[in-house]
């Protein structure tokens, strides 16, 4: 491997390990601690996520739950794209498949939020973050998948329904919007959609049981 590919390599491995850590951090748990005096993971579903922070501390901590677990995502791989790889050196010279290497830093963005270093490799489903590094992929990608989940929550009043259509859909909307993306490329991104499906298997068993509960701004119940 030459010089312009090891860096390559290695300016992805160590922006994979920083996303990972930045997006590991738990903002539903930190916000409601902060803003209600109470442990999210104890509460409602247990989950750090926006639907839990809703049904826990509001519509104030929902929101700002929201928007960091979202930016989180977002910034990491706009860094990646602007200033790790377009700001280097190395960039026009290596061969190695820059599709791959930002989806892999995707990858590693969407594992820290589900398997959170700070929270003993717990963590949300992956929603808010998957749509910010959707947004900070490729932002009318991010505005189809937000299209989707919207349409199908509005119908369903599910949030699960949604969060598990709009993910599973990912390597499907990536392959329309990225004509000639790399199959290695293209199949990391098909893991991560995957993943948040995965992550929200125990809604899927609840869908399939009939007592899944539906979305209610009127009542502490809402998607677990």
């Amino acid at each position: 491997m030459d010089s312009a590919n090891t860096s390559a390599v290695l300016a992805t491995a160590i922006t994979m390990i920083v996303s990972y850590l930045i997006c590991g951090i738990p903002f539903g748990k930190i916000l409601v601690g902060l803003m209600s005096h109470k442990d999210i993971q104890k509460e409602g579903s247990g989950n750090i996520g926006t639907t839990n922070a809703l049904r826990v501390g509001g519509p104030k901590v929902a929101a700002l739950t929201l928007a960091f677990d979202l930016l989180k995502g977002m910034v990491c791989v706009v860094v990646f794209r602007d200033v790790v790889y377009a700001g280097s050196s190395w960039s026009a010279s290596s061969t190695v498949s820059y599709p791959l290497l930002v989806a892999l830093v995707a990858l590693a963005c969407l594992y820290g939020h589900i398997f959170s270093p700070y929270l003993k490799f717990h963590g949300g489903k992956g929603i808010a973050t998957g749509v910010g590094i959707l947004f900070g992929f490729y932002w009318p990608l991010a505005l189809i998948h937000l299209a989707i989940f919207i349409v199908l929550v509005a119908i369903t009043r599910y949030v699960s329904v949604g969060s598990i259509v709009t993910a599973a859909l990912v390597p499907f909307t990536v392959f329309l919007t990225q004509p000639g993306i790399p199959l290695p490329a293209l199949a990391v991104w098909a893991i991560l959609g995957w993943s948040v499906v995965f992550a929200h298997r125990g809604n899927i068993a609840r869908l399939r049981a009939g007592t899944e509960n539906k979305l209610s701004f009127g009542s502490k119940k809402g998607e677990r």
